[in-house]
């Protein structure tokens, strides 16, 4: 096996350790609720969703994280359109069909309000939490068309120094690995 050969396969280990471990990484920025040490900013309304972490509505955009290595290189990505607006933060334009969907959410969150055999509200901690719901929503309905929504930058993905300090370190760890053992084969 010719030297090529052996550092191409240091190259391949050094991105796959690469790879495991910063996918590791980034999947606990959503238990951390934050980008490492830079903590996400927190929620507006802190009774709606009370409880829930940040950006985990569902759990798509955090199982939605992939890599993928070539020769040379490891590329992080995500395949929901509206990851880079929560990774980045910026401002979406109210449309009318946002205004179209909110309203749904706002029918959708009325009409779960729990009753009593006369038909009036129950006043349990369901519709408190049901209620705010349904403001949130009515508030965003009543936006105007063509007013901006700022969306605050939650990174979860990208470049830090507490990435290229665990890179450094594994691609270290490798290399020391790589000689350690060619100098053992070589002296005997």
């Amino acid at each position: 096996m010719g030297m090529n050969e052996n550092v191409k396969k240091v190259v391949a280990r050094i991105l796959k350790d690469i790879q495991v471990e910063m996918s590791d990484e980034f999947d606990k920025n959503f238990e951390r609720q934050a980008f490492f040490s830079e903590k996400w900013q927190r929620r507006k309304s802190p009774i709606r969703n009370e409880g829930r972490a940040i950006l985990t509505d569902t759990g798509a955009l955090r199982k939605s994280i992939g890599s993928r290595t070539t020769e040379n290189s490891i590329t992080f990505f995500t395949s929901l359109p509206y990851a880079a607006i929560h990774n980045d933060g910026g401002e979406i334009v109210v449309t009318k069909r946002m205004k179209r969907f909110f309203w749904h959410k706002y029918y959708e969150a009325t009409g779960a309000f729990g009753r009593r055999k006369d038909g009036k509200l129950r006043k349990d901690k369901r519709n408190v939490r049901l209620d705010t719901e349904a403001d949130f929503w009515m508030f965003m309905a009543l936006k105007k068309a063509g007013s901006t929504i700022r969306i605050p930058r939650r990174r979860f993905l990208g470049t830090s120094p507490e990435v290229e300090k665990a890179v450094r370190e594994i691609v270290e760890e490798n290399l020391t690995e790589y000689f350690t053992i060619e100098y053992n084969i070589i002296r005997k």
